[in-house]
């Protein structure tokens, strides 16, 4: 039997939406490089090095985000025990509504979240490191 989705990402990501702080990507900005905010990348290491990289952000993929937040967990990491306001975003500001949510629900604070992340932090202006260039790869010379 196939299964019954009862409740999609728009819905879920609304309802995050409803709970956490959602900045402007021209506000986001205007916090790049204060030593009172952290800017946190969730997207895949794929994307950055396609896309670029938010200047002096700091990268946690989605995947390891509870386990980097958590104190008790093995991989926590440093930077989230800072007294700081963190300020997620992915590619397009879905996924880093539901990081801030999550974030906020597990005690970390203040948070929120970049609407149109990446694609909408570049419009603005952001500053963004270029993506590293790739080798190019060539194939053998047939004889």
């Amino acid at each position: 039997m196939p299964q019954t989705i009862t409740t999609g990402y728009k819905t879920l990501v609304d309802a995050a939406e409803r709970e956490i702080e959602t900045l402007p990507a021209a506000e986001a900005v205007k916090l790049a490089g204060r030593s009172d905010t952290v800017l946190v990348d969730i997207r895949d290491i794929r994307e950055l090095q396609r896309e670029g990289r938010v200047s002096g952000a700091f990268h946690c993929p989605r995947g390891l985000l509870e386990f980097w937040i958590d104190p008790a967990s093995p991989y926590h990491k440093p930077t989230f025990a800072e007294d700081k306001k963190f300020v997620f975003f992915c590619a397009g500001g879905l996924r880093s509504a539901l990081a801030a949510q999550t974030a906020q629900a597990m005690g970390l604070k203040p948070v929120a979240h970049i609407a149109g992340g990446f694609g909408a932090w570049k419009a603005a202006g952001g500053p963004v490191e270029a993506p590293e260039a790739r080798p190019e790869t060539k194939l053998s010379e047939k004889k």
